[in-house]
């Protein structure tokens, strides 16, 4: 296996991905020797390593509101700490897997392909779009991966029965990622499209249902993505 180094190896996902995703030449780095707004520091340790493939999943996603308290935070790490990583593999020819989110999308009626308008609607999501600029630019040796993805159990006490998405849960993706290391461009990673509530039921039997007022527009109705491309490479590799 060529030698692949993952950013924000402490965080959630990555954490995940470990149970599933490991061997001598995978290396999950920590944000203490491997911080992405260090440049030079991490040229040093690409030098030692000398990966064939960058993962980068670090990132700050929750909570949602620091991206409104914080955005010095948000913008330093989403879209300056990615670009770093961009000019990084292309400086060293290394391939960039990157994860981004659905959340790009406008979130309206769901079923969003690859080649849709994009359109944020919280500043995590503007952060995220940001960071899939720079991305972008390297397209040819890139590999952008607009997942919908959710920790479970589900946490919470109620679950919304009239909003939509298509979410995995972490180890789903984890299960995932692997099969499409191969691929460039950008690619839709997510489930069947079903209401918030019964993907929460699935891990979650206590969960009550509840509906949410659509008329606060503050939560996005349907944020699914269309899984075509999704499909037929995971059925390709079967």
């Amino acid at each position: 296996m060529k030698k692949i180094l993952i950013t924000g190896g402490e965080g959630r996902f990555a954490c995940t991905l470990k149970k599933y995703f490991f061997g001598k030449n995978i290396f999950y780095m920590k944000k203490n020797n491997f911080n992405i707004l260090k440049y030079r520091s991490m040229q040093k340790r690409i030098n030692q390593i000398k990966p064939k493939i960058i993962i980068h999943l670090a990132a700050l996603s929750r909570p949602l509101d620091v991206h409104n308290k914080r955005i010095d935070q948000s913008i330093d790490i989403n879209i300056i700490g990615t670009a770093n990583i961009v000019k990084l593999c292309k400086f060293n020819k290394i391939k960039l897997v990157h994860f981004s989110t659905h959340y790009v999308y406008p979130g309206e009626h769901g079923d969003y392909k690859e080649n849709d308008p994009l359109l944020p609607k919280n500043n995590y999501s503007w952060s995220k779009l940001g960071a899939e600029c720079s991305v972008q630019m390297y397209l040819k040796e890139s590999l952008i991966l607009r997942v919908a993805m959710y920790k479970t159990p589900f946490l919470h006490k109620f679950a919304y029965t009239n909003i939509k998405s298509n979410f995995l849960s972490h180890e789903d993706v984890a299960k995932i990622l692997p099969k499409v290391l191969s691929y460039k461009g950008i690619l839709n990673v997510g489930g069947n499209e079903c209401s918030i509530y019964k993907f929460a039921k699935k891990t979650n039997k206590a969960v009550i249902p509840s509906k949410y007022n659509k008329k606060l527009n503050k939560i996005l109705p349907n944020s699914s993505v269309n899984i075509n491309k999704l499909n037929k490479i995971l059925n390709s590799v079967k």
